[in-house]
């Protein structure tokens, strides 16, 4: 009878990866190719194997697949392996052979096999790969026949891929050892917990501590258990193999909490039942594992939490436990959610004492749930009326913590026109109640009366509540929300070009410094739509284009200055709310010593923005003629007449009031009158007004984490989280802040027109008629016997 011949492709120098099913795929390293039959001899062809790719012979593992199981390697280690292996894949010309180098073991590891059934006591044993734990329910049924001899010997490499759900018969998982060799990467769980259960009379705190001992010594010992007996005062527990001797029982010491060992049968008689699903494994036991490093690595993902476990411990858990687990290690490390709403109280009491002239104020419902927190810094409130303009932005900002909430923050522009915060609060929701609150406590804390300007959303709130607690204040719309709304309300069938360009008119009318500037750029938006353009006159131009507007808004047009703050949240969003408050101030106490340090190195009048931006304007003055009058007016000739009054601080061409800079034409005539340009830009401009915002510190909270652990009994107030909570799933990464006012619509490649979005298409078979139907109403019928042309 001829012999069966097979083509051996040996790989070697990859690496295998988990695909999404359970199975593994090899990548990477290089392959030959060797024709073997059964009659070679297994040292034979591992010599030639190692001959092959130069490699050491003894620490030199062979493995393949059985057909169509890509889950499970099984090793060759002699013989009657290598033919079985020939056999398996007798319907096959070629067969796939894995080289693996194994690691040196450490001396005092045992690297050969271990059978329960030749061991008496699990503490004797070689600590195995780790299964998972409490693996109680999760044993391979046995329920498909498969060909293959009986007492054949296949050596498992890597019981972690052993899946639940297949099926193997009874001569297979009859054969397949239960113990095998220590592999280095998965020994941790081992070497750490072989330990924990030393025998009768061993005490333990309590019984959670007992369980989790048992638990991680049945990791160790690759063994499963069940609980015959399990409450706060006994424990009983019982090898999950039937007939299996080994048995413990732990009973509390009367009069105390200590749980002690009383009974212990150490020996057992099974082969075992292990699994390395981590169908029970408990989210205290993952956070236990992960804490350390989570400390460490604050972003790290729950995917990253899965593999390492399964590489440290040998044990799959689902994203879903890495994700339960960081949880509750992160409430160890950084303090309970809950706990911090209930130090609320003695928190704010600690930032008005750690910093006084600050503000820092709370409420809640009447069911003592948190309802909103406000927080305004003495060096903020300092800073924003020595030196900046009276200029405030407000914007919200969702959080994405467990009880989600949102925060509304008041920011300002500095003399070199970035953000520097003046206030923020957490608030449960953003409703014009809340915003009212808001401003109510910013009113309180602020200690000017200068009129300032607000650059806002136009909601009704809002505008409600600037001009009844600001009284004498002006409210400027923000110019994003004002183009967001634009584009919602708009009914008619628009392209992306069409809108992109009605938005550019739309800031170019807003920008425009005199009234005929502003009507030549709406009635270009009318030449596009009559729609846009009704839209715009109802839209009260006066709260937003330069040539109407009476307050003071120095060219800014948007509210989105909140973006640092949304910057800032993002960083902390996943802290309890005191923390977050508190990463909130150093941020800002960080801000506010680097700016000081950098404005401490200028040699300059002005800021260096503001610098660049004058000697900008100062290029266009030459070609300028200014007419000289015996009084403070003077006339400007250029592409335009202009007319500056420099009393006033006065230019016809409005950029002089904008800006707070001389325009060129200022420039000119300062210059024609023997000034500096410098004596005649805004005081907020200049170099010691900036060192004036930055003048004060925000002083640290000492005892913040003390702050966090006080008994919450000591609080007056009692506060609880809000009845929000954060919904399942993972949360949105979309970016709150400047957005693309519409979407793309999707044209035709052919004729450019604008493609329909298909909620569905019906076909009629009796007049061959297609009806589609577009998602948001309308439909159409095509006859698709005609011709369809685009």
């Amino acid at each position: 009878m001829a012999s069966k011949k097979i083509i051996a492709i040996c790989q070697s120098g990859g690496e295998f990866e988990t695909d999404k099913d359970g199975s593994l795929s090899y990548r990477g390293g290089d392959a030959h190719a060797i024709d073997i039959d059964d009659q070679m001899k297994f040292n034979d062809f591992r010599m030639e194997v190692a001959e092959m790719f130069n490699c050491n012979i003894e620490t030199m593992s062979i493995k393949y697949f059985l057909p169509g199981n890509k889950k499970t390697l099984i090793t060759v280690s002699n013989d009657k392996d290598l033919q079985r292996m020939i056999k398996f894949h007798g319907d096959s010309v070629t067969a796939d052979v894995y080289i693996i180098m194994e690691e040196i073991v450490a001396p005092d590891v045992s690297n050969m096999p271990a059978s329960r059934s030749s061991r008496t006591t699990l503490s004797e044993a070689v600590p195995p790969l780790d299964p998972p734990l409490d693996v109680v329910d999760n044993i391979v049924d046995d329920t498909t026949q498969l060909h293959l001899p009986i007492g054949a010997s296949l050596d498992v490499v890597d019981t972690n891929h052993i899946d639940a759900h297949i099926d193997l018969p009874p001569e297979i998982s009859s054969i397949l050892p239960l113990a095998v060799s220590v592999n280095e990467k998965h020994a941790k769980g081992a070497q750490q917990w072989q330990n924990t259960i030393t025998g009768v009379g061993q005490r333990f705190s309590g019984v959670h501590e007992f369980r989790e001992s048992l638990r991680k010594y049945a990791i160790a010992h690759q063994f499963a258990f069940r609980y015959k007996k399990n409450d706060s005062h006994r424990v009983t527990v019982k090898c999950k193999a039937e007939g299996c001797p080994w048995r413990i029982h732990a009973s509390r010491l009367s009069t105390t909490q200590l749980i002690c060992i009383k009974k212990m049968n150490p020996t057992h008689t099974c082969e075992g039942a292990v699994v390395t699903t981590g169908h029970q494994a408990t989210r205290s036991w993952v956070a236990s594992i992960i804490k350390e490093k989570l400390k460490v690595f604050p972003n790290y993902k729950p995917k990253d939490i899965v593999n390492d476990i399964k590489q440290e411990y040998g044990i799959q858990l689902n994203y879903f436990q890495a994700w339960r687990g960081k949880e509750i290690a992160k409430e160890q490390l950084q303090g309970s959610y809950k706990e911090a709403y209930s130090q609320l109280p003695y928190f704010c009491e600690r930032i008005m004492e750690t910093n006084p002239g600050s503000f820092a104020t709370f409420t809640t419902k009447e069911d003592s749930s948190f309802h909103r927190l406000f927080i305004s810094f003495h060096a903020s409130l300092c800073g924003f009326v020595q030196g900046c303009r009276p200029l405030l932005f407000l914007d919200s900002i969702p959080l994405k913590s467990k009880y989600q909430g949102t925060l509304l923050a008041a920011t300002a522009a500095d003399g070199d026109d970035s953000v520097f915060p003046v206030a923020f609060s957490v608030v449960d929701a953003e409703t014009d109640d809340n915003w009212h609150w808001f401003l109510l406590q910013l009113k309180s804390a602020l200690s000017t009366s200068c009129p300032i300007t607000f650059i806002a959303d136009r909601q009704k709130g809002l505008r409600e509540s600037i001009s009844e607690i600001f009284k004498g204040s002006y409210h400027g719309y923000c110019l994003r929300y004002l183009t967001e709304q634009l584009i919602r309300d708009l009914k008619g069938q628009f392209s992306h070009e069409v809108k992109r360009l009605m938005i550019e008119d739309l800031y170019a009318a807003a920008l425009a410094p005199r009234p005929e500037g502003f009507q030549r750029s709406i009635e270009s938006i009318k030449s596009i739509s009559l729609e846009a353009y009704n839209w715009i006159i109802q839209s009260e131009p006066q709260k937003w284009a330069n040539s109407f507007f009476q307050g003071a808004r120095y060219n800014h047009m948007t509210s989105n200055f909140g973006e640092l703050f949304y910057s800032w949240a993002s960083d902390a969003h996943e802290l309890p709310i005191t923390q977050m408050v508190d990463l909130i101030r150093g941020k800002i106490m960080e801000l506010i010593y680097t700016r000081r340090a950098d404005s401490d190195q200028w040699l300059t009048r002005l800021t260096p923005s503001m610098e660049e931006k004058l000697e900008k304007e100062s290029l266009n003055v030459r070609p300028l003629q200014v007419l000289l009058t015996s009084g403070s007016i003077f006339e400007v000739r250029g592409e335009s007449i202009e007319v500056v009054d420099m009393d006033r601080w006065d230019c016809s061409c409005k950029g002089w009031q904008l800006t707070g800079l001389p325009c060129c034409h200022a420039i000119a005539v300062i210059s024609c009158i023997g000034r500096s340009p410098y004596d005649y830009c805004s005081r907020y401009f200049t170099t010691e007004s900036y060192r004036l915002t930055y003048a004060e510190t925000v002083q640290p909270i000492p005892d913040v984490d003390r702050a966090l652990q006080k008994d919450s009994s000591q609080a007056l107030v009692t506060v609880t989280p809000p009845p929000t909570r954060r919904p399942p799933g993972r949360p949105t990464t979309k970016k709150v802040g400047s957005q693309e006012v519409m979407k793309r619509q999707l044209q035709c490649s052919r004729c450019k027109g604008i493609r329909l979005r298909i909620k569905c298409i019906r076909f009629c078979t009796s007049n061959n008629y297609l009806e589609v139907v577009e998602r948001h109403g309308g439909s159409s019928a095509v006859n698709i016997n005609n011709e369809i042309n685009c």
